[in-house]
């Protein structure tokens, strides 16, 4: 995967994941900027912080329990460490740190 491929694929997942809290109900609400997606629930104040690193083509997703790394596997973003997907780890962790969950797959 190319910059721009890598750009267009992370701006696609961050929209994804901004239209399905608007559609939600969900108490949260994130802020894009600089590439930097940041997503606070809004019941506690905790924030997910989803960021981009080009340069070796990762997405990373800082949470309470630490931080993940995500690469672009045949179009779906996984962990490096274990292949789950992204969004099911962003929302195991909306779950465990506001009980939220999205409606994205």
């Amino acid at each position: 995967m190319n910059e721009k491929q890598f750009h267009a694929s992370a701006d696609q997942l961050m929209l994804a994941i901004e239209e399905a809290i608007d559609d939600s109900g969900a108490d949260l609400d994130y802020e894009n900027s600089a590439g930097m997606l940041t997503i606070t629930v809004e019941a506690n104040g905790s924030q997910l912080i989803l960021s981009r690193q080009p340069a070796i083509g990762e997405l990373w997703l800082a949470i309470r329990a630490g931080g993940l790394h995500f690469t672009c596997r045949d179009g779906v973003w996984v962990s490096t460490v274990d292949g789950q997907p992204l969004l099911d780890r962003l929302n195991q962790a909306l779950r465990e740190q506001g009980s939220e969950a999205l409606p994205i797959a």
